[in-house]
């Protein structure tokens, strides 16, 4: 027993290892190609024409060396190139600082920057010294790091909290304060990183580019903010940049420990050696960028907000909105989502098949029902475990649904939601609101390239794989209008993640952002001309009464639509 007074050790080591000893995926390793190490060492300032042995650089989790082994190329370069100025070890050792969770990947490292040692002169013992002075093996959220550093690089792990050992996610939450929500480990990287550059220190990280713009970023968003400057952001999804096909949208980040000032960006540069040396020698320049593949923003970091990384037409006419116009759950809208059962199988059938009391079922719509712009029911229904006031029926009242919950018993007490409250072990993740399903509602799929939305009028109650919004104020066939023009994509597309193939999420935290006029404010000759360009099923009608409603300039439509609609 820890003595009073002071904190009890914990001992992590068997966590540790149970999280080394998962596969390559499972450890979130994923191994970068060669062309685009590179270009992050120029864009961080890492260049071999400067004496990098004076410099201390660290990477948080070298796997194979993608980063590690060009940083030490650089730095014996630059060792050799500033006449050698004093013995190797000595003024080496202090360069570098690399740690790695897996054995097996620090073993093959080591052989290998061993060899590129020896390569430049360094003897055997030498070699052995300069890396057990670099090398750390242990995970990097916990290690000892024994000083500030002038740079930060690489690739950080995607690792799901689900993964994570829980007594190493306890204590990962209770030192980074930006592990919030359900974000992945690279955010917490990110953060230790950034807490351990020097005044005037660079990291330069690919990783996902979802911390930018979803709900669990939002700590590192105001940290960045706060203390830091957003210097370089470079689009890098759909570009082979790594040695192998990954399912996560990256990007290349620059942050610098500095006073705020503007981002430069560049979107999606083809992967070859002269075209990411121009971008980044475009970048890095003292002056602003006259290449048009790389533009300056004011303003991206802003606090918590998600950060709008497109064009300086497209964040001014955001403001513009924002700074005019009430956000839509401002104005009597409201959006939800629908069921999460946890137990579909279960609690989602066949409406006439599922053997429960026709007062504890009710009808379903589902995204295969609203496939052809109208809901054309399949004839499912989701079981309703819940009485109007929000609480759970008493099963006695209800030998039908009781019966069939036992049934299914194993099953339903298998969730998370029954093991955490065992007398409610028969309810829904989400609960469920039966006046939802005769209200009349809008209907949005999460992921689609535009806005699919679709008019539902009090029949059905939602799945979770949709978004719903009512409204006691808007007129919902003109709130529809308003949500499949070229405004509604202008708010998602800003603030949401895109998915491959351009696709966007429309989910409920980027709609929220969504900005309209208070209804009593619309003309009659504009709500007219919103609820009949619906009917007309045009988008560009549609674009045409929603721009009129929002009084844009024909500059502001063009930008929205491309031709001036």
């Amino acid at each position: 027993m820890a003595r009073q007074g002071l904190l009890p050790i914990i001992d992590f080591s068997d966590a540790v290892e149970a999280l080394a000893a998962g596969n390559a995926e499972d450890r979130g390793a994923v191994f970068t190609r060669r062309e685009v190490v590179e270009f992050i060492l120029d864009l961080a300032g890492y260049t071999q024409d400067l004496p990098l042995y004076q410099f201390r650089i660290l990477e948080p989790s070298f796997g194979n060396g993608d980063f590690l082994l060009p940083v030490v190329e650089r730095l014996l370069a630059a060792y050799i190139s500033h006449g050698k100025p004093s013995d190797a070890v000595h003024c080496l050792s202090s360069a570098i600082r690399a740690v790695e969770i897996h054995p097996d990947s620090i073993q093959r490292t080591r052989t290998r920057i061993a060899e590129v040692l020896a390569s430049h002169g360094i003897t055997k013992r030498g070699a052995a010294e300069i890396l057990q002075s670099w090398i750390i093996h242990g995970d990097f959220l916990l290690a000892d790091l024994p000083w500030k550093f002038t740079h930060a690089v690489g690739n950080p792990p995607y690792v799901r909290q689900e993964l994570i050992p829980d007594v190493l996610l306890r204590e990962y939450r209770s030192r980074y304060t930006t592990l919030y929500d359900r974000a992945d480990v690279y955010v917490p990287f990110m953060e230790r990183c950034l807490r351990r550059l020097e005044p005037g220190g660079t990291l330069g990280f690919i990783c996902s580019d979802r911390w930018m713009k979803n709900r669990y970023g939002g700590p590192l968003r105001e940290l960045v903010s706060r203390e830091y400057h957003l210097a370089g952001y470079i689009d890098m999804v759909d570009t082979p940049a790594f040695h192998s096909d990954v399912t996560a949208y990256t990007a290349v980040t620059i942050i610098r420990r500095e006073p705020p000032g503007p981002t430069r960006i560049a979107h999606r540069p083809r992967i070859a050696p002269e075209e990411l040396a121009r971008i980044s020698q475009a970048i890095v320049a003292k002056d602003a960028p006259r290449n048009s593949d790389v533009v300056e923003i004011r303003g991206v970091a802003n606090g918590r907000e998600p950060w709008i990384l497109d064009s300086l037409d497209q964040l001014a006419l955001v403001r513009k909105l924002e700074s005019q116009f009430p956000l839509l759950e401002e104005v009597g809208c409201k959006v939800g989502i629908g069921v999460a059962t946890g137990a579909d199988k279960v609690f989602i059938g066949r409406f006439d098949s599922l053997d429960v009391e026709t007062s504890r079922k009710l009808p379903l719509v589902r995204t295969a029902d609203i496939q052809n712009g109208t809901v054309q029911w399949q004839g499912f229904g989701v079981i309703n475990p819940f009485n109007r006031d929000g609480t759970l029926v008493d099963l006695r009242r209800f030998p039908k649904l009781a019966g069939y919950l036992e049934t299914h018993a194993n099953v339903i007490r298998s969730r998370n939601c029954a093991k955490k409250n065992p007398r409610g072990w028969y309810r829904t993740i989400d609960r469920i609101h039966e006046h939802l399903t005769y209200q009349p509602k809008l209907l949005i799929p999460d992921i689609k390239g535009t806005a699919h939305v679709v008019y539902e009028d009090g029949r059905f109650y939602p799945h979770h794989n949709l978004y719903y919004i009512t409204s006691d104020e808007w007129d919902l066939r003109a709130l529809q209008a308003v949500l499949v023009s070229g405004i509604a994509h202008l708010f998602v597309s800003s603030y949401s993640t895109q998915m491959r193939g351009g696709y966007l999420r429309f989910q409920a935290q980027y709609l929220r952002r969504i900005r309209l006029p208070r209804w009593r404010d619309v003309p009659k000759r504009e709500r007219d001309a919103l609820v009949k360009s619906v009917g007309a099923g045009r988008s560009a009608a549609c674009n045409r009464a929603v721009f009129d409603l929002y009084d844009l300039s024909p500059r502001e439509r063009k930008m929205i639509t491309g031709d001036g609609a």
